[in-house]
């Protein structure tokens, strides 16, 4: 038997968009970390029947898979956006993993020893925090009898004060191997299930994973390790419509949205990577006796395709 691998990619694959999107995903990551790295998409299991065959073919034909979860009665009510949490907590056999949002691309050549760090969880801070001033803290830290942590972090481009450390649960890459706590999986897991709980704290939904992501890792027994923007770098907001900063390398986009993509001209770098390594620079060419399935549908009329 060959040695554990070292870094295992998971993200969502779910139609209608997320399906599309997970493609374009997994040839950035082919093309940034190359085939030494695992990837897994997990679809919740009741729609496993509803994914194009296109997307399963790309899956396959660049060394990935995907896989079914159980997201049914995972939550007190149904809570889609709390996917995330469910697919992170699915087995996998590598020594570190790394949670993506379906819309992130990845955009040049990058190592995992990047991303990963020993005893850690890697992620960015966030962009903003505008669902609660910083008293929720108090609140959110005082459900687990815990104090707020010293430790202040500046948001990603903000000029303002520090603040309690609030991470992008965009990109979370940490051990797989549990601590005395357990996998950090299941702790985050447990961490939300509690919080959301919690009748008194407000928008607890959908800011769910990001409001318990630095709890989690608190209560794991592990640290945060701050990853640089350039490994992270949101698009969309404030900065709708500017591009890239020229004086720094950009490893990681999180685009939000394929028009994001389209204004900095990012889609098409999304078909070079998928037509690299699949032969077709959009998902549903690869099944052309599927041709009139309008389920994914180029994003502009088949007239004007290059």
């Amino acid at each position: 038997m060959g040695s554990k691998p070292f870094l295992t990619f998971a993200y969502i694959v779910e139609p209608p968009d997320y399906q599309v999107m997970a493609c374009t995903l997994l040839a950035s990551i082919r093309a940034c970390f190359g085939p030494e790295v695992q990837a897994v998409g997990y679809c919740p299991e009741h729609r496993m029947g509803e994914l194009h065959p296109a997307v399963l073919k790309a899956h396959a034909m660049m060394g990935a898979e995907v896989r079914p979860m159980k997201t049914q009665g995972m939550w007190d009510t149904p809570y889609p956006h709390g996917n995330k949490i469910i697919a992170i907590r699915q087995p996998r056999d590598s020594v570190f993993s790394a949670f993506v949002d379906s819309d992130v691309m990845f955009l040049r050549p990058n190592s995992p020893e990047n991303l990963c760090r020993a005893g850690h969880v890697s992620c960015s801070v966030a962009a903003s925090m505008r669902w609660a001033g910083q008293d929720v803290w108090q609140t959110i830290y005082a459900a687990f009898g815990l104090p707020v942590p010293p430790e202040r972090v500046r948001m990603m481009r903000q000029t303002g004060p520090e603040v309690v450390p609030y991470f992008s649960a965009g990109l979370v890459v940490f051990p797989e191997a549990g601590g005395p706590q357990g996998r950090f999986p299941d702790v985050w897991y447990d961490t939300a299930r509690i919080l959301d709980r919690v009748e008194t704290l407000e928008n607890r939904r959908p800011y769910l994973d990001q409001m318990t992501l630095p709890l989690a890792i608190r209560r794991a027994g592990l640290a945060w390790n701050q990853l640089p923007e350039e490994q992270h770098y949101i698009l969309g907001g404030r900065m709708r419509g500017q591009a890239l900063p020229d004086d720094r390398e950009i490893f990681t986009v999180h685009y939000r949205n394929e028009w994001v993509l389209r204004e900095l001209g990012l889609n098409k770098t999304g078909q070079q990577m998928l037509a690299a390594r699949t032969g077709a620079r959009y998902v549903r060419r690869l099944t052309p006796e599927l041709a009139t399935d309008a389920t994914l549908a180029d994003p502009r009329p088949a007239a004007t395709e290059g």
